[in-house]
């Protein structure tokens, strides 16, 4: 009985119905559920794609491991930490980094910047080389000169590459008590030269890197002095592995985080933001849902003469509701397979052309990445959605169709 109801609804779908309003909100009811699932898989597709391109900007921010004390901003016992990390073979490179807030000055303008002091080992952690896009990185035959990011260099109209005529000028607030006479007791101050500019983003933004020792001048520091050291593994997955191994090496007066710890809320945020805006479209999907229910119901009318004729062959109230929750289903299928294969084909046409950019005042096109994971809960979603409706309203009807 089952398979004579599922054929009969295929006629269903497929056949002329009775009335052209019936065969119009029938198929409106199909291409209702192919938009929703096409507009659903590429917003997910989008976010896959944020996603990613968050990952590769906080992977050139953060390290594998980063280790910091647990009491005070310097590393205590760092040439110990150092010993350590040079007889673990997990350990591919380290750096050792002071950041702090920083005042720039150049001529008549002025900016607070976020100062990364760095060795010269840094770039095996952080290849920012790499994205230099005009001048060179710092050659570390100088103290005071920088790699500063672009908008900052923009803002502050400082020249690249120094000739003794164009140097800014940092200021570090000193620490300390007591009545101030001048300008002298109130700032460290060091001229620096800016060798090259790189791209910002969210978490380089306002960035000067220089190297160490420009830091531990300002702020007064000895020469082996840092806040932090970088690690970058020779296997990241085995992060948590080795940071277990570190801590006991190293004890309780560091603190050691790995790359996903260190952005524990950012990712938080991420992860929210998606969940809302599924939720969003899945609601979408449930209102479109209803055309499916409209749909069932005028097809119950639109056969009832049909229906009759069924019922005197000898088909059951059962076999007869079926007929209709197979129509559901098939109309579900229908707009899910369309709208995949829809969403897929506008999503391959995003990455291979970029048309749809990330604002109006910028070249970045929409990042998109096509997963797996996203057609299974698009689908999973969609049919949940479908079949409950389908099967609810195939039997809504009780009266109509006992009176068959």
């Amino acid at each position: 009985m089952k398979n004579t109801a599922f054929y009969i609804a295929s006629r269903y779908l497929v056949a002329k119905k009775g009335s052209t309003a019936v065969t119009f909100i029938t198929w409106l009811a199909a291409l209702a559920m192919m938009v929703a699932v096409t507009a659903m898989f590429i917003i997910i597709s989008v976010f896959s794609g944020l996603e990613d391109l968050n990952q590769d900007l906080i992977a050139n921010l953060h390290a594998d491991i980063t280790i910091k004390s647990k009491q005070g901003k310097t590393l205590p016992d760092i040439d110990q930490v150092t010993k350590i990390l040079d007889k673990n073979q997990d350990v591919a490179h380290y750096s050792k980094v002071i950041e702090e807030k920083v005042y720039i000055n150049f001529q008549e303008n002025g900016d607070i910047a976020n100062l990364r002091s760095v060795d010269s080992a840094y770039i095996f952690v952080n290849p920012i080389q790499k994205n230099i896009f005009y001048g060179a990185y710092p050659s570390y035959k100088y103290s005071n000169e920088v790699l500063m990011e672009n908008k900052l260099d923009n803002r502050l109209a400082i020249p690249i590459g120094g000739d003794g005529q164009t140097a800014a000028v940092l200021m570090m607030p000193k620490p300390g008590t007591g009545i101030i006479s001048k300008e002298e007791d109130i700032f460290n101050k060091k001229e620096i030269f800016v060798s090259g500019v790189f791209p910002g983003n969210d978490q380089l933004d306002n960035a000067i890197i220089s190297p160490l020792e420009l830091a531990q001048e300002l702020l007064n520091l000895p020469k082996k002095s840092a806040y932090q050291i970088v690690i970058k593994l020779k296997n990241p997955e085995n992060a948590d592995l080795v940071k277990s191994k570190l801590s006991s090496q190293l004890g309780s007066k560091y603190d050691l985080k790995t790359k996903s710890e260190e952005n524990a809320a950012f990712w938080k945020m991420i992860n929210t933001e998606k969940f809302f805006i599924y939720l969003i479209f899945a609601l979408v999907i449930f209102i479109t849902t209803f055309n499916l229910a409209g749909a069932i119901i005028i097809l119950q009318l639109d056969k009832k003469e049909q229906a009759k004729s069924l019922v005197s062959l000898g088909m059951n109230l059962k076999s007869l509701r079926n007929i209709y929750f197979f129509t559901g289903i098939l109309i579900v299928t229908f707009g899910i397979i369309c709208g995949l294969v829809l969403g897929t084909a506008i999503s391959y046409f995003q990455l291979e052309t970029g048309i749809f950019k990330a604002g109006a005042n910028t070249d970045l096109p929409f990042p998109v990445r096509i997963r797996l994971a996203n057609y299974l809960i698009v689908a999973s979603t969609a049919a949940l959605f479908g079949v409950g409706i389908s099967w609810i309203f195939s039997r809504v009807n009780k009266s109509y169709l006992k009176n068959i």
